[in-house]
């Protein structure tokens, strides 16, 4: 998998401000019978929206002690660390991560495959209720 580099400043709301600035991208976008015309504003959302994933898990783990430089560097070290620090006794955390991983970067960002206006929004609340659940 691929290396994520974390950002340099994890502040709090951070997560937050990038999940408004993925709907915002999505308010820009064109629909037409449900369907997204562009394509290039909905993959940027669904990008900035996995983003902001990663910054609420980058807040959650250095709030739980880990230093910046302990912070994961891919995609495996981010399940590893949410096994163990945010999800001891409960695998769900974890297997929400990896779904959204697969549909927000994959699917959405890398690939371009979702565009229908009801997917994405079902994604992009998805996204908003994993951040809200890991930053109460």
């Amino acid at each position: 998998m691929g290396i994520v580099r974390p950002s340099k400043t994890h502040t709090a709301g951070e997560a937050l401000r990038y999940m408004e600035n993925a709907m915002g991208l999505l308010k820009a976008a064109a629909i037409e019978d449900n369907i997204y015309l562009n394509k290039k504003p909905v993959r940027e959302a669904f990008g900035t929206a996995y983003l902001a994933i990663l910054e609420a898990l980058n807040e959650a783990l250095i709030k739980k002690g880990l230093t910046r430089k302990e912070l994961p560097k891919s995609v495996d070290g981010y399940m590893a660390v949410i096994k163990k620090h945010l999800s001891v006794n409960n695998g769900k955390l974890v297997r929400e991560f990896d779904s959204l991983y697969e549909a927000l970067h994959i699917a959405g960002y890398y690939r371009g495959l979702i565009y229908h206006a009801s997917a994405v929004k079902d994604y992009m609340k998805s996204a908003d209720t994993f951040i809200k659940k890991i930053l109460p």
